[in-house]
């Protein structure tokens, strides 16, 4: 062998012996125990807060909302026309999907259309528009028949359904069936292989983002990822969660029980805060469309037997967690109204001398009210039980029927007859920013229309004051419409209101730069390797 051979062999041999010597750099996994365990996966499909949440995961949005309510620029720049009729939106640079092919704007009209046909407030904007289509590979223009000003803001909403891009082929989906491809834009891929339904969802850095240069805020700006894998763990019980949070299985709780706040407390390894700020209102939902849910005076009842305070304290406990507001829209937001008052406040008792006054007088048959209740879901499981008994006190017959919340989710969307799986009221919550005005508020649909979500209240006087605030542009008309809408709603029984509540999420030391948002946001979080 010659000496320039020797001398190569040599250099191969050291460097190997390096490779071997150190170490590759270890890879940064994120545990986390989410509010609810993931079953399905497809964000168009869902209002679930645990789909949202891994939609953005996932997927990107043309505009982000910032902490300001204000929408930003997200996958696209954007132009309005001085008519205001003309949106015309350009992809930046850099966008790709997660098998290697590039963003076009042709897979942004087919998922704006998609997300339309599944979202109440995008199919009310759909019917102010004269088209969407790709002008070239990286533009497209949305151009409305007549004047709606709320284009931009509903492309930005983070909840409930947010209009997530997606490629053309998933969005072409045919209407109804499930997207089970996770093929996004986003800052994370998911991992199809390692997701176990209702038990471990995983995630890992998408290489090819590229974030926006702007600072974070909520789902706008630059979306940096900083860690290598997160992994949602399902801890149904929250006393697991607890412990394994403290001995080091899991990084983040997302939702802790505020009553079991006192461990964390004693725990120097552990820190605790509000990561949403807005925080949530848990709401009453009734089944319009079976007995005994069908009659509006029954309706009022119900309204006047159930009790906000008495709920929080059984959910949440601690005051300094929850308030008792009236508003429908939340209890800081521009629109916040205390119309309908009448129906939330008061003693307790005085209530109940109503409720019981209303349900005798409505010809009442004692037909029993279903309802359910999910036993995964901690913030939700003990409100039912409550009302339950709030309700047979005014002389309902009602039944708890106990199951988990996939369950839940998937048989609130039947109004067959209870016998046959049906139900007559459920609770859920629903994030602030996902009802802070009257067109994202998917609770104060009057359409009663199949797409409706659940419970399909029927009112022509709320559908046609939506209608006067989707043209409205003065925040002060805005805020009259809403106010009127609210006090129809209340009575005649859309759902009952049980109060704002925040979410407190732990982490264990060392997690730093956990972002506030409108939902568990990701990007931005570090861990210490």
């Amino acid at each position: 062998m010659t000496i320039t051979g020797l001398r190569a062999l040599g250099m191969a041999a050291m460097a190997a012996c390096w490779m071997q010597a150190v170490p590759a750099l270890a890879e940064t996994e994120l545990n986390v125990v989410m509010q609810a365990p993931l079953r399905t996966l497809d964000p168009h499909l869902s209002t679930a807060q645990i789909v949202r949440t891994h939609g953005f995961m996932v997927f990107d949005t043309l505009l982000g909302m910032d902490a300001d309510y204000k929408p930003q620029p997200q996958m696209a720049d954007y132009a309005v026309s001085d008519d205001g009729l003309t949106y015309t939106f350009t992809l930046r640079d850099g966008l790709k999907w997660h098998d290697g092919s590039d963003v076009t704007a042709e897979d942004c009209v087919a998922s704006l259309k998609r997300w339309a046909a599944n979202d109440a407030a995008g199919k009310t904007m759909m019917d102010y528009v004269a088209s969407i289509e790709a002008t070239s590979d990286k533009v497209l223009v949305l151009t409305l028949a007549q004047p709606f000003g709320h284009v931009l803001e509903l492309l930005a909403k983070p909840s409930p359904v947010p209009p997530f891009m997606m490629p053309k082929r998933l969005a072409e989906t045919p209407s109804g069936e499930q997207v089970t491809d996770m093929i996004g834009s986003g800052p994370f891929k998911f991992v199809a292989e390692e997701y176990r339904p209702g038990d471990q969802a995983v995630y890992v850095k998408n290489d090819d983002y590229v974030p926006r240069s702007e600072p974070m805020s909520w789902t706008a700006g630059g979306k940096v990822v900083n860690v290598d894998k997160v992994v949602w763990k399902a801890m149904p019980d929250m006393q697991t969660s607890i412990n394994a949070l403290q001995s080091g299985d899991v990084d983040l709780i997302e939702q802790v029980a505020i009553d079991l706040l006192p461990l964390l407390q004693m725990n120097d390894e552990v820190e605790y805060g509000v990561l949403n700020p807005l925080g949530i209102q848990v709401t009453g939902r009734f089944n319009h469309r079976l007995p005994p849910f069908d009659n509006a005076d029954v309706r009022r009842a119900a309204m006047y037997a159930l009790d906000q305070e008495q709920l929080m304290q059984t959910a949440i406990g601690d005051p300094e967690y929850y308030t008792l507001c009236v508003s429908a829209y939340g209890c800081e937001v521009p629109l916040a109204s205390d119309a309908g008052a009448e129906y939330l406040t008061g003693s307790a008792d005085e209530r109940m001398a109503k409720a019981k006054e209303l349900l005798a007088g409505s010809g009442y048959d004692g037909t029993p009210v279903l309802m359910m209740q999910p036993t995964d879901l901690t913030i939700l499981s003990t409100q039912p039980i409550v009302a339950a008994e709030r309700l047979r006190e005014a002389g309902f017959t009602v039944e708890v029927a106990s199951m988990d919340w996939a369950t839940l989710q998937s048989r609130k969307n039947g109004w067959q007859p209870v016998a046959e799986g049906g139900w007559n009221m459920l609770f859920t919550y629903w994030g602030v920013t996902g009802i802070w005005n009257p067109l994202v508020h998917a609770l104060l649909d009057g359409s009663g229309s199949d797409t409706a979500w659940a419970g399909w209240p029927v009112s022509p006087e709320i559908e046609a004051l939506r209608k006067e605030y989707l043209v409205s542009g003065d925040l002060e008309d805005q805020k009259r419409i809403a106010s009127e809408i609210q006090s129809i709603a209340y009575d005649q029984g859309f759902y009952f209101n049980a109060g704002e509540a925040q979410t407190v999420a732990a982490w264990t030391k060392g997690i730093a730069d956990l972002q506030p948002g409108p939902i568990m946001l990701f990007w931005g979080v570090t861990k210490p390797e």
